[in-house]
């Protein structure tokens, strides 16, 4: 009886075995699959490496899929490989947890046999959120550094001395939080003017119209700044508080020695004072804002856009507002008083008294050397009145704005054949929080930010565009992180990695400098704070 019953058990346990790894009915599987596809200018042949505890390959069908079997639970990294061609996004960070895995999509996009320009390392920090090193106050050192940090101003001077201003940060003692210091870069060295080497100080406004050495703007992220024919630096608003929306309209000039408060409010979120369109009065000012942007025309004179802030009645919201500052008064020379416009686009290529950008925030801004004012994206309204990230390019002539190039509607791809191709249909994605600049040759550069890369993702990014005033030409970058070589030595394969809200110079080389901001370093996809300083040659 015993040996029979043996035989049923043991009869039983191959049954049970033999259901298990034939994967039949009521089995739970033990292995899994990754796949996918590759789109774009090339699909077939493409190598597909997987990372992982051991790694893998394989390559692409004619029609661009692919995929990998025979996988257990657990984290892979799937990668994308062509000689000539680079692929968005660089690659997929997959996990595997009981099912199979489809849809890691990936776009292809020919690389140009040539480089355009190199980068150079120039100070700071490969790594983020790294405390700043305030020696002595007043004196260039070559152990000062500012911390890492985003959303701060800048300006240049006459000398080509590069100058930085407060933001959301670390300080001294590692704490991160919005910051007032004061710093200028010799091209070697960093020298702390002013302002304190902690988070979170006051403001000390003193009496309006009056520098006096104890004057102090309050720490603040997302200000506009600018420098006059004097050499005066000059900032305005910005956030007071990111626990709280409050927000600033304080105008302030700073002489090399001391700060003066100019005009606006010691007190945050004021509404706006639009008096008549068109006319300077000391009764204009505009109201509390942040994340707006400025220029400086050909007289000197201030032009502010827009911004997320309060309206003439004291509502908050994105704003499409255009102001002028002579030095003295105000001047509302465009747009609404009343937040939350639509764009009016007209007809594209054509200055028209009907057009006007929408109510927006986190622009970039250039001005050509006709003195014409150029905007850029953002986060704001489209044509539509959708809210999301645009990618329209404007121009205002001092009387009417032209939509020039990019969309009227919001959440758009980019696009482009090839890196250094001039191509009618190149077009940077949406975006905000990006940085730009105007060379010499009345060139509009554009380099990086958070929004739409090539297949439609939203992203950080660290690609680098310049529109000649007809076509938009895509130099470098597709999001990926920073490789920074050796620090003062430019080489071909340095790179900033992906980042929004960092600050930018030219100098009288037409050479960009650039610095901090927001996320990838050498070493990881984590985000960050970033103090890095970089240069580039075109």
């Amino acid at each position: 009886m015993k040996k029979i019953l043996d035989v049923i058990l043991l009869g039983i346990m191959i049954t049970l075995m033999a259901g298990c790894s034939s994967g039949g009915n009521g089995s739970t599987p033990t292995t899994f699959a990754i796949s996918g596809t590759v789109s774009g200018v090339v699909a077939a042949n493409v190598t597909i490496n997987l990372a992982s505890g051991v790694n893998n390959s394989t390559t692409t069908a004619s029609d661009g899929t692919y995929s990998f079997t025979g996988l257990g639970n657990g984290t892979y990294i799937v990668t994308p490989i062509l000689k000539g061609y680079i692929f968005t996004p660089t690659n997929q960070v997959v996990t595997i947890s009981g099912v199979n895995v489809t849809g890691q999509n990936f776009t292809s996009i020919s690389k140009a046999s040539t480089f355009i320009g190199m980068w150079t390392w120039e100070s700071g920090s490969k790594t983020f959120n790294q405390p700043g090193s305030y020696v002595t106050k007043g004196s260039a050192d070559a152990g000062n550094i500012p911390g890492a940090r985003a959303s701060s101003v800048s300006w240049k001077d006459s000398s080509d001395d590069l100058w930085l201003f407060g933001g959301f940060g670390y300080d001294s003692a590692g704490n991160v939080d919005l910051l007032n210091d004061l710093w200028k870069f010799d091209g070697t060295n960093w020298t702390w003017v002013s302002g304190s080497k902690t988070s979170n100080q006051p403001g000390s406004y003193g009496t309006k119209g009056s520098a006096d050495p104890g004057n102090v703007p309050g720490a603040r992220s997302s200000s506009v700044s600018w420098i006059d024919s004097s050499g005066n630096l000059w900032l305005f608003g910005g956030w007071y508080s990111v626990d709280n929306f409050y927000v600033l309209n304080d105008l302030w000039k700073f002489d090399g020695t001391n700060w003066t408060w100019v005009s606006g409010s010691n007190t945050y979120n004021q509404a706006g004072s639009y008096i008549t369109k068109g006319s300077a009065d000391a009764r204009n000012v505009p109201g509390a804002r942040s994340s707006s942007v400025s220029w400086i025309d050909s007289s000197g004179y201030l032009w502010l856009f827009g911004g997320w802030g309060y309206d003439s009645a004291g509502n908050v919201g994105l704003l499409n507002d255009l102001w002028k500052f002579d030095g003295a008064n105000w001047t509302w020379v465009s747009g609404s008083k009343t937040y939350g416009q639509v764009g009016s686009y007209v007809t594209k290529g054509t200055a028209a008294a009907g057009n006007v950008p929408g109510a927006r925030s986190s622009s970039v801004s250039w001005i050509d050397s006709s003195g014409y004012l150029w905007l850029f994206g953002g986060w704001g309204y489209d044509s539509a009145g959708n809210v999301g990230l645009l990618n329209d390019l404007w121009k205002f002539d001092g009387a009417n704005w032209t939509w020039v190039s990019g969309s009227n509607t919001y959440n758009q791809a980019g696009s482009a054949v090839a890196v250094g191709d001039t191509a009618a249909g190149n077009i940077p994605g949406a975006r905000q929080y990006s940085v730009s600049w105007i060379d010499s040759s009345d060139n509009l550069w554009l380099f990086g930010g958070i929004g739409y890369d090539f297949a439609g993702n939203v992203n950080l990014l660290n690609d680098l565009w310049i529109f000649d005033g007809t076509n938009w030409t895509w130099l470098s970058g597709y999001g990926q992180v920073g490789s920074y070589g050796t620090i003062g030595h430019a080489v071909t394969s340095n790179i900033p990695g992906a980042r929004s809200s960092s600050v930018s110079w030219i100098d009288s080389s037409g050479y960009l400098w650039l610095f901090g901001g927001y996320d990838y370093d050498s070493a990881t996809n984590d985000g960050g704070y970033l103090n890095d300083l970089w240069l580039y040659q075109p």
